[in-house]
């Protein structure tokens, strides 16, 4: 997208640099998210939503609780079970009740799921390097160190 369309055409000369940079982030977040989904959906038939989910049940071997996985993923108790009742069908997660209450599932990947979303994550990660590459290493490191600093003064203020 021309930096001159969508979120950064209303930016006119005399705003903030700072509101000029949050839809800067805005526009490329969303750019490079919609590249992500097109090629998770084009190249595996899943969906951003789903990938995610698989990358947290991957981050956590011993399995994550319904509610856990609700509130990793910020969406409702509801999405959370409709998409774990598609993955158990597909056989790339298990449901099992939690040993300390069994009024709890804990959510685990399979191995299908698991070899399944680390063959997806590999080719993730490399198409964040590609759409990362007109950035060179040195600017990659500098604006990480900068955006790690704002986040660092943002929750320092919340």
């Amino acid at each position: 997208m021309p930096a001159g369309s969508g979120l950064e055409a209303r930016v006119v000369a005399s705003d903030h640099a700072a509101l000029k940079l949050w839809l800067r982030l805005l526009s490329s977040t969303r750019e490079i998210e919609g590249e992500i989904r097109k090629r998770l959906r084009e190249q595996h038939g899943v969906s951003l939503a789903r990938f995610d989910y698989l990358a947290q049940l991957h981050r956590r071997p011993e399995g994550l609780r319904m509610r856990e996985l609700s509130k990793a993923l910020m969406v409702t108790g509801g999405n959370v079970t409709g998409l774990t009742d598609e993955l158990e069908r597909e056989g790339l997660v298990t449901r099992l009740a939690d040993a300390a209450d069994r009024r709890v599932w804990v959510v685990r990947l399979t191995p299908e799921g698991q070899r399944s979303f680390e063959a997806m994550a590999a080719e993730h990660e490399g198409w964040i390097v590609e759409l990362f590459a007109g950035l060179s290493a040195s600017e990659l490191r500098q604006m990480y160190g900068l955006l790690g600093t704002l986040r660092q003064h943002l929750q320092e203020e919340s």
